[in-house]
């Protein structure tokens, strides 16, 4: 049903021309990226401006709770970081799961060019970065330069509008999740340090209740928030970072209807005679009436994409967007940009990431697949892998678990830099190799 045809059924209220341009906005692709930019930009400029002490010490501010015994309190961005943040991977998962059972990497032949590109886009930043800082502490940083950040890659094709053809779309976004994956083993495996095995096993034991409970067929979200929140609470203790709970969890979740679409369609004939036959007027109990078919009409579509589609707008609206001011906001000098550190990730990212990704996409058509698909051509892939450098919301959160200190804030002005050139440089190619809009 067209939005004119909804907005037609609704009642008028003045509250509409409020929250109509709202909602308008939230659906727009490029805004997402928008907002990011602007948190981005606000976060940088009150790190360097007057209020840079207070700004800092806010995300450091102790929050936590008692429990008998028991104390957990951790600074502000810790909570963003490894709370909110199990939020958007949980989300990242539910796209992994997605394109592997129902999107491009369910094939094989199909995923094989954006798996190959995606693990060029990986290997090579990740050894041009040890190539250029490969002794010492800042060694730990390898992983930063892996990820690519969907948001803003998005958001700078949409801003091309319908130049950029679908198949670059899908081959970027392919690729963004395969880096994803990419990106959450190198957090499970490369930045753990001291593992408690009481607490990953706890841990493990609520995953194992998600999985049977799912296959009981139980289907109450809120059985498994509660255990979410401890699978997430017993990584969090285990020393395995706590958003991995996110993404596992993810991936348990369904991606089958539990109705099929003709029992819905007997549903809404009984309501259609109900509501015209007048026993609508004298039902008794029409609260549980309707209760009841709001459930059923939500089982019409798989658990996973019903939170997909419920949860994208609050990590890209409200969970990114705060990550960035409590992450991005660093005091910096121009001079940071010439630290070894903050030069090896924009190395990585603005040369690594698109020479890795075209090599493995040349071997990957040489070998597999003899062709490009149809509608993607070398051009595009130049630009595409450019845009793929934007590393932002990943490479700061990790970071964030590989570095410290002002090693930590030179990673950060790096990945910053990086992203903004990859952008600009990408853009560029595009606007320049993908065909002029007609009029």
């Amino acid at each position: 049903m067209a939005d004119h045809e909804r907005d037609d059924l609704r009642p008028s209220a003045p509250i509409h021309r409020l929250v109509d341009p709202l909602a308008r906005f939230l659906h727009v692709e490029a805004a997402s990226g928008v907002l990011l930019l602007v948190c981005t930009a606000l976060a940088l400029v009150l790190a360097n401006s007057g209020a840079s002490e207070w700004y800092l010490a806010l995300w450091k501010t102790k929050v936590g709770f008692t429990v008998g015994d028991f104390t957990m309190s951790h600074s502000v961005q810790h909570w963003i970081n490894d709370g909110l943040m199990a939020i958007f991977f949980f989300v990242v998962g539910l796209e992994v799961k997605r394109e592997m059972v129902l999107g491009e990497l369910r094939d094989v032949k199909r995923a094989t060019l954006p798996v190959a590109a995606a693990l060029g886009g990986m290997i090579v930043p990740a050894g041009l970065y040890l190539a250029l800082q490969g002794s010492g502490e800042a060694a730990r940083g390898w992983g930063i330069p892996m990820a690519t950040d969907i948001a803003f890659v998005v958001g700078c094709m949409a801003v091309l509008g319908p130049r950029v053809p679908h198949i670059l779309r899908v081959m970027l976004l392919s690729l963004a999740i395969v880096d994803d994956i990419g990106a959450i083993l190198v957090i499970a495996i490369g930045y753990t340090e001291s593992l408690n095995l009481t607490a990953l096993g706890l841990a493990f034991v609520g995953l194992g209740a998600v999985w049977s409970l799912g296959r009981l067929g139980v289907r109450s979200f809120g059985v498994y928030a509660v255990l979410g929140v401890a699978v997430w609470f017993g990584f969090h203790e285990s020393g395995v970072h706590a958003t991995i709970a996110g993404v596992l969890l993810g991936l348990l979740t369904p991606a089958t209807t539990y109705l099929p679409t003709n029992v819905i369609s007997g549903m809404l004939r009984r309501a259609d005679e109900t509501l015209h036959g007048g026993a609508w007027v004298n039902m008794n109990h029409r609260s549980d009436a309707v209760r009841e078919f709001t459930g059923r009409m939500r089982e019409v579509i798989s658990p996973l994409e019903y939170l997909e589609g419920t949860l994208h707008p609050w990590t890209s609206f409200i969970i990114m967007p705060i990550f960035a001011l409590a992450n991005a906001g660093v005091p910096f000098t121009m001079g940071d940009f010439g630290e070894p550190v903050a030069v090896a990730i924009m190395a990585a990212l603005v040369v690594g990431k698109p020479v890795g990704i075209l090599l493995l996409s040349f071997l990957a058509v040489k070998l597999v697949t003899k062709t490009l698909p149809e509608g993607l051509t070398w051009g595009g892939l130049v630009g595409g892998g450019f845009l793929a450098g934007i590393g932002f919301t990943m490479a700061l959160f990790i970071a964030g678990l590989a570095l410290q200190g002002e090693m930590l804030v030179i990673a950060k002005v790096g990945v910053l830099g990086a992203s903004g050139i990859a952008a600009v440089i990408g853009m560029t190619i595009l606007m320049v190799v993908l065909p002029k809009p007609t009029e």
